[in-house]
């Protein structure tokens, strides 16, 4: 038997040149969608603009115009073809139909805000292998990051620190700062550490001189600070004492067995230092926030606009610290365990959003929620014909176009870098990535905060469309959709994951819902089996019926078509009588043992 060569090329016809087709479609598309968005033109046309006017045809024109960036991306055609078609779709037809319709304008706003939400997944999911199913977290982290500041909220927390300091800021800056450096720097100290350079003496006496110190830091916290009238309930020390004296006995007791604690005693002394770090922090933000309490109550509606560009930076920083805060106890797991925890550990940001109301007003959300005012993108926009309303729609529109358009390139370039390769490594096999000098820990950490960072980007720029953000805009749902549209798409596929992001978008904002107002006047469907009322069974019909007729995605990277349909690509040449004899020397044979036919044959066959 002769195994072709899955890694050798192909040979097949070149495509047919498209370039008139394509011009063509964009042409019937472009016109159809300019007009089935004027109301003023279509109710000129009569029946005609009332045919267009429906629900369904309207879905179906958004997404025929859409599918334009897909053929150009696809087809074989003239270089300025595909950068006509594409550079026109984005840049001026969208535009000009949202002019008139603003509705476009926001749908189209949506699918960029999910195609790099999952462009971010999809590293963490289709590069690293690592099953996040609490990623909408790092999506919340952005979103009130900008949400608390630029909203009437920032001026109430304000007005709670001016009324309640608990202590000075002078002090409280002097505990943080020196909190934050001690954990700070005894965990960077220790990251370099490995068990087997400690006695197990020197381990012991590490963890109790920290949980020492965090007595300690306890007692000097409780002379400092009050909470409200009343001094530090020692409740709070015995909660985390408790635990973790029950964890040292039961080391002891394993050391007694026989067992290296070691290990588990300095990744316990780095949880601990960690711990510090982030307390230290905290402090530090207080303090900031005590001496800033009065300027602060005077912002009612929030920090200037012209902050934005500086928090679009921050909310990165935040997502992705708090992505390599989440990843660092849980990346030692993998497969269903990672899943899990990834899991709790986003619905836990979640419930911290529901409860801390002072900072995110609970389950009824902040809002308003201002957006960035640039004054010569709004000049630019009203010389372009759009109202005052629809300048900061328009901007968002643009400013999202070119983050997804660094958001790729990032992407595309870290795929083709040394740390891209690690990733793929790890996915594939982790025992042999560590064997080749493959960090684990620290690539994977990388992949979660990259990850992040995408989601915090826009997460913020979400919640300056949508001017309210709550709770229930993150919750499980929203970590499912993003990873149907990367699976859906295809893992590790740039343009997969952009084309399902797109394709479960349509669905959930126009094709779903408009199937379901156009069909909910029919007499002769009961109201039980309406497709309005049917949306997620058909959603999840249409996704279930995907993964069986195509589980490699809409639009696969070649990796992963090769790694699913290995069987198809093992072709038996010998069967038909035209392949390479074994010994023709015409051929690529990898497998040149002959089959056995008995069970007590050698492979390979009898001399």
């Amino acid at each position: 038997m002769t195994a072709a060569n899955p890694m050798a090329p192909r040979r097949a016809a070149p495509a047919p040149d498209r370039t008139g087709l394509l011009l063509l479609i964009f042409v019937v598309t472009s016109a159809l969608l300019l007009v089935s968005h004027n109301r003023d033109l279509l109710d000129t046309l009569g029946g005609l603009g009332a045919v267009l006017r429906n629900p369904i045809v309207e879905a179906i024109v958004v997404s025929l115009f859409l599918a334009n960036v897909l053929f150009a991306y696809l087809w074989r055609a003239a270089p300025w073809a595909k950068a006509l078609v594409g550079l026109g779709s984005l840049l001026l037809i969208l535009p000009w139909a949202g002019q008139e319709d603003t509705s476009l304008l926001d749908l189209s706003i949506q699918i960029m805000i999910f195609a790099a939400l999952a462009l971010g997944l999809n590293i963490v999911v289709g590069l690293a292998g690592l099953l996040d199913l609490g990623y909408v977290a790092f999506f919340a982290v952005g979103a009130y990051t900008w949400g608390i500041f630029a909203s009437p909220r920032f001026a109430e927390i304000g007005r709670y620190f001016a009324e309640n300091p608990g202590a000075s800021a002078a002090a409280t800056a002097v505990l943080g700062a020196v909190t934050l450096l001690a954990g700070l720097g005894g965990y960077l100290a220790l990251q370099r550490r490995r068990a087997d350079d400690l006695s197990g003496a020197g381990a012991w006496g590490l963890v109790l001189l920290l949980v020492a110190g965090w007595v300690a830091w306890f007692f000097a916290g409780r002379g400092l600070f009050t909470l409200g009238d009343r001094p530090w309930s020692t409740a709070a020390l015995w909660i985390g004492l408790v635990p973790t004296g029950l964890g040292l006995l039961y080391l002891a007791y394993s050391e007694s067995r026989g067992r290296d604690a070691r290990g588990a005693l300095l990744s316990l002394s780095r949880v601990l230092l960690a711990l510090a770090g982030v307390v230290g922090m905290v402090l530090v933000a207080r303090s900031i926030l005590l001496l800033t309490a009065d300027g602060i109550t005077g912002l009612t509606t929030g920090i200037d606009p012209s902050f934005f560009w500086l928090f679009l930076a921050l909310s990165v920083f935040a997502a992705a610290v708090v992505g390599v805060l989440i990843g660092l106890p849980v990346l030692r797991l993998k497969g269903d365990y990672l899943a899990i925890i990834t899991l709790g550990l986003g619905e836990v940001i979640r419930v911290l959003a529901n409860n801390l109301d002072l900072y995110s007003a609970g389950s009824q959300g902040i809002t308003p929620i201002k957006s960035a005012s640039v004054g010569w993108f709004d000049t630019l926009a009203a010389r372009l014909g759009f109202a005052e309303d629809q300048y900061g729609l328009l901007f968002l529109y643009v400013l999202c176009l070119l983050m997804v358009a660094l958001i790729l390139l990032v992407n595309v370039r870290l795929d083709r870098s040394r740390i891209g390769r690690a990733w793929i490594a790890i996915r594939d096999d982790e025992v042999a990535a560590q064997a080749m000098g493959v960090p684990l820990v620290q690539t994977k950490l990388i992949a979660f905060a990259t990850g992040a960072s995408f989601a915090g980007v826009m997460g913020m720029i979400f919640a300056a469309k949508q001017t309210f953000v709550s709770p229930e805009s993150f919750n499980l749902f929203q970590s499912i959709g993003v990873l149907a549209m990367v699976i859906l798409g295809g893992m590790g596929s740039f343009p997969g994951v952009i084309l399902g992001a797109t394709v479960v978008t349509l669905l959930n904002l126009r094709i779903l819902p408009g199937l379901g107002e156009a069909t909910a006047g029919l007499s002769w469907i009961p109201q039980q089996a309406n497709p309005g009322q049917l949306q997620r069974l058909i959603f999840g019909a249409i996704l279930v019926a995907m993964m069986l007729l195509r589980p490699e995605g809409l639009l696969p990277s070649r990796r992963r078509t090769l790694e699913l349909h290995h069987e198809d690509n093992q072709e038996d040449d010998s069967a038909k009588g035209t392949g390479p004899a074994l010994t023709g020397g015409g051929g690529d044979v990898f497998s040149p043992g002959l089959e056995t036919r008995k069970e007590d044959e050698p492979a390979g066959g009898a001399k």
